[in-house]
């Protein structure tokens, strides 16, 4: 059967095409989604009516209301949902403006509920459908200088986790994937960012994560292509994954994480339980 995958965050270079080609790639139709929709209308002139362009803020509810009512007049309804669209700006916890903190959950957060919110219904009628929300590994392990953005991504694992639970008996799955470092455009512009820190102490730190971000570029051990051709097939195990771990370092950081996080936990095991009222009363 043909699907249709509505996937925001069209941008040349990065998971959102990624995910466009392996869609094209295996048979299936795509609406794919961009703030700036004429830098992919050489791409989508190659597919022709199998493609279907979409400009869209995601912050913007109503535009995404209506990206998706186009692509479900176009194609009929949307069977895989990839809420793709996002970014990260670094900055201390303490010192990063407000407005600059809200921007970001506002993109990295707030709208991917209105894009899930959005394709749900049409997902429900049906009894089917797949929403694979882009987390990352920062989402489960903070990365020091994008703590912001590592809270956003933490947010998206916790609604995810939800959200399987609640749509899962509707006949729709829901997948989290985290990749790592991954040879994306996501990097480009650190050596050119501006360090907008409020308070002095914090400037050191911060010179060295734009600096080692800046070193990254183009040098990121993670294939988007291959990473989206490992979702493609996790998608189609039986279960599927729950989560999915792209890249080896981002593999080897969670594990670590995870297992020290546990024996954390089993080490206070006693001051954990002691917490209850005794069992007479």
């Amino acid at each position: 059967m043909t699907r249709t995958w509505f996937i925001t965050g069209g941008t040349p270079g990065g998971f959102g095409m990624a995910f466009a080609d392996a869609a094209l790639e295996i048979g299936d139709r795509v609406a794919l989604t961009a703030r700036r929709p004429a830098e992919l209308t050489d791409w989508a002139q190659q597919h022709g009516e199998r493609v279907l362009v979409l400009p869209l803020d995601v912050t913007d509810t109503e535009q995404v209301r209506e990206a998706v009512r186009a692509t479900e007049d176009h194609f009929g309804g949307i069977d895989v949902l990839v809420n793709n669209a996002g970014r990260g700006w670094f900055g201390s916890i303490e010192g990063m403006a407000d407005a600059a903190v809200r921007k970001m959950f506002e993109l990295n957060f707030f709208a991917v509920l209105s894009v899930i919110r959005a394709a749900l219904p049409g997902m429900r009628a049906r009894g089917s459908g797949w929403v694979v929300n882009m987390s990352s590994v920062t989402g489960l392990r903070g990365v020091t200088g994008f703590g912001h953005y590592s809270a956003t991504k933490a947010a998206i694992e916790a609604i995810t986790e939800v959200l399987r639970d609640e749509v899962e008996p509707l006949g729709i799955r829901v997948m989290a994937v985290e990749p790592g470092a991954f040879r994306t455009r996501a990097y480009a512009g650190f050596g050119h960012e501006p360090i907008e820190e409020s308070i002095p102490e914090y400037g050191t730190l911060l010179e060295q994560v734009r600096d080692t971000m800046a070193e990254q570029d183009g040098a990121q051990p993670g294939d988007p292509r291959r990473g989206v051709r490992a979702v493609v097939a996790a998608m189609a195990e039986d279960p599927p994954p729950r989560r999915l771990i792209l890249g080896s370092g981002g593999y080897d950081t969670v594990v670590g994480t995870l297992e020290e996080a546990l024996a954390e936990v089993r080490a206070h095991e006693k001051l954990s339980r002691g917490a209850d009222f005794p069992p007479e009363s």
